[in-house]
């Protein structure tokens, strides 16, 4: 398995995966056209040059960033693929002189193996929540924020 930066032919890839997970109300679903104007926030995971996984480290602000659209496929479950790929966006946050990571997430105890803490959502910018108006769950959104302080 590799993590590598997405290029633009995984889009297509991408959405399929990120897609399956938001019909079931895991993630929040992402049109092609946004994924093609956010490929560079995109990570993947291949094996055998297969992409199995991905996530995105999507910068908000001068100090915070959030790690969004992390899927692995069903069949590479629990194999540390999102570990791979959580670690990766830390690492580009901690480069580009991040200072705190957030998640809205229901896999709690999954961000809790990298120290993210739960917060109350009302802590965060209010710039945080421009993609929630595109939820289904809006403004009933049941996710957990987590924050991590790098």
């Amino acid at each position: 398995m590799k993590v590598r930066k997405a290029i633009l032919k995984d889009a297509p890839k991408l959405y399929t995966l990120i897609n399956e997970y938001a019909k079931e109300g895991i993630l929040l679903p992402r049109s092609l056209n946004s994924i093609y104007e956010d490929i560079r926030d995109f990570w993947v995971c291949e094996d055998e040059e297969e992409v199995i996984g991905c996530s995105a480290l999507h910068i908000v602000w001068e100090d915070l960033a959030e790690i969004k659209s992390l899927a692995v496929r069903r069949d590479h479950r629990n194999n540390g693929v999102g570990s791979l790929l959580v670690e990766k966006c830390l690492e580009e946050a901690k480069q580009l002189g991040i200072k705190r990571v957030f998640v809205l997430t229901y896999a709690t105890d999954f961000f809790s193996r990298f120290n993210f803490r739960e917060v109350k959502k009302e802590t965060l910018p209010h710039k945080v929540w421009g993609e929630c108006i595109n939820c289904v769950k809006f403004p009933q959104c049941d996710e957990i924020a987590m924050i991590l302080e790098l």
